[in-house]
């Protein structure tokens, strides 16, 4: 089967960016791999030997990792020894065509490798510099490490998920890596437009801490304004009711009916119009006091019938429902299958895997192609390839005149 090559995809808006990757395992690798789907060219720089620590996280297809090919799909790797004279030249080089780097070490360490942001904003002052971390580079935790499980406990998020009885819970993935990419993706985008204003870079500093905390929706004005500490409500909204899940003749349902109007159709799709004129159910500010009540009432009507049956009569009324999917559904789900959301990534084996493709969707924009495989790169697969590229170019402009020796 034939796989998209780096150059085919080059199609997105980024087309003619390049970006270099120092970073590893999540956040920095979904921040440029999100890059990547854009259309940017995205060199991955690895340290020699073992790469990047998600090379070896399972599961693997005939030795690779899934992992590591997930977010590292549609990248070029280069492997070189920051401590060699000559791959410090080859970086340089690397720097000098790079329009973004992104790395996601503990504070410092760019620093002490003689990359750090203070001195490329002096010697490549056109380079958008982002630095993803557990807490950013000021305040009092900056050195501390900072983990996805670390930041969802600090940030709060553990102590609102789960169920009011039970103990606090991680989200179900990684919020707070995969959060602070994309804040960082923002940054970069943000940065790439005012330097078509101004020609130069920008420093874009992620905290996951910091991106734990903004995406608390309203969990922290809530206790500001009503002094109460927001906690565990299992799978319904604080603020919205019917907003959760019910149990249906077969299994569960979800029915988010966000307002009145909503409520009253479901209550005529229940076969009890009377239930929307309930004193008790009359406004969402009532429907959520009295939420025990209304689960009660609802689920007593809707345990007559399968799932199947009351979300093809909510859809038909307009109301917000779904079943609850395991993942196997959710790959195979018609809807995800029809905006080219499952595609296929294959490392240097020959057998490729599904997973989730890009849900930006742009008009003008080539979709990465469900059928056709991405590739993902082996451990400094590209690194000749990369070193002949900047040799040429270098060879090129020497001899067009124009460099330091030339001039002399």
């Amino acid at each position: 089967m034939a796989t998209s090559t780096v150059d085919e995809l080059k199609k997105g808006p980024l087309h003619g960016v390049t970006v270099l990757d120092f970073s590893r395992v999540l956040a920095g690798p979904y921040c440029t791999m999100v890059l990547a789907d854009l259309g940017a060219r995205v060199i991955k720089v690895e340290k020699i030997g073992t790469g990047d620590d998600t090379r070896e996280f399972g599961p693997f297809v005939e030795k690779e990792s899934v992992y590591f090919s997930c977010f590292n799909r549609n990248k070029e790797s280069i492997v070189l020894d920051i401590k060699s004279p000559r791959d410090r030249e080859m970086l340089e080089r690397l720097l000098d065509e790079a329009d973004v780097l992104v790395e996601n070490f503990r504070p410092g360490v760019m620093e002490r490798l003689g990359y750090g942001p203070e001195r490329l904003a002096q010697t490549h002052p056109h380079l958008i510099y982002s630095s993803i971390s557990g807490f950013g580079h000021s305040g009092p935790y900056s050195e501390l490490p900072g983990y996805d499980m670390v930041v969802q406990a600090m940030g709060g998020i553990m102590s609102l998920t789960g169920y009011p009885n039970a103990e606090p819970a991680r989200v179900g993935t990684s919020f707070g890596d995969l959060g602070a990419a994309l804040f960082a993706v923002i940054g970069i985008i943000s940065a790439l437009y005012s330097r078509t204003k101004d020609a130069q870079g920008t420093r874009v500093d992620i905290g996951m801490l910091d991106c734990q905390a903004a995406l608390m929706e309203t969990a922290l004005a809530r206790y500001d304004v009503e002094n109460k500490v927001p906690t565990r409500t299992g799978d319904c909204h604080p603020s919205l009711a019917p907003f959760e899940s019910f149990q249906a003749k077969d299994g569960k349902i979800v029915i988010a009916a966000g307002n009145d109007t909503l409520f009253m159709l479901v209550a005529e799709v229940l076969g009890n119009p009377g239930l929307a004129m309930d004193p008790r159910f009359l406004t969402n500010d009532l429907r959520c006091q009295n939420r025990p009540d209304m689960v009660r009432e609802m689920e007593a009507l809707l345990q007559k019938q399968p799932i199947q049956y009351w979300i093809d009569a909510l859809n038909e009324e307009g109301v917000p429902c779904a079943p609850i999917n395991t993942i196997d559904k959710v790959l195979d789900h018609p809807q995800l299958a029809s905006r080219d959301m499952i595609v296929q990534v294959q490392g240097q084996s020959e057998k490729p895997f599904k997973t989730a493709g890009n849900p930006i969707k742009m008009t003008g924009v080539v979709d990465l192609d469900p059928n056709k495989p991405i590739s993902a790169p082996g451990l400094g697969q590209h690194t000749e390839a990369i070193i002949a590229e900047l040799m040429s170019r270098h060879n090129a402009y020497s001899f067009s005149g124009t460099d330091a020796e030339s001039e002399s």
